[in-house]
């Protein structure tokens, strides 16, 4: 059968193959970056409600249940990840955190540029948005001696 193939067919498959392998990196790192800064900014979210309304546990425990009845196929809210969240976002400030899409736009592709300036949404940055979610759980874990209180 290789006799029917062009000469270059070889050498194609292997750029493809190539080519669909970076795609599938470079989208599970997309994801896993959203993914941060869904987390920081829920934390942050909690945070805020905690110093303005007095928020206590129970209602990071109710937060807790009220997402698992809405989303049952996600994992990911559960009172301590609510919590972690919470610790994770007054670790880290919003100037390590994030940087206004503007900033970001010269060193973004051109679709990514499109896409910061349609929605307006802040950019997670640097080291915190290549690690994934769990790695950041145990770096507060282990470097912010805190972060495993209520």
């Amino acid at each position: 059968m290789s006799e029917l193939l062009p000469l270059d067919y070889q050498a194609y498959l292997a750029q493809l193959k190539e080519r669909i392998r970076s795609a599938q990196v470079k989208a599970a790192l997309a994801v896993n970056r959203e993914l941060v800064l869904l987390y920081w900014g829920i934390g942050r979210d909690i945070l805020q409600r905690q110093a303005q309304q007095g928020w206590g546990a129970k209602v990071i425990d109710q937060l807790a249940k009220d997402l698992k009845q809405e989303f049952p196929e996600m994992s990911g809210f559960s009172s301590r990840n609510l919590k972690y969240m919470r610790a994770f976002a007054e670790a880290y400030p919003a100037e390590l955190v994030v940087q206004q899409a503007a900033g970001q736009l010269s060193r973004e592709p051109i679709m990514q540029q499109a896409a910061a300036q349609i929605t307006g949404q802040p950019i997670v940055q640097g080291v915190l948005a290549q690690i994934t979610w769990y790695h950041n759980i145990a770096l507060l874990e282990t470097a912010i001696p805190n972060s495993k209180k209520s």
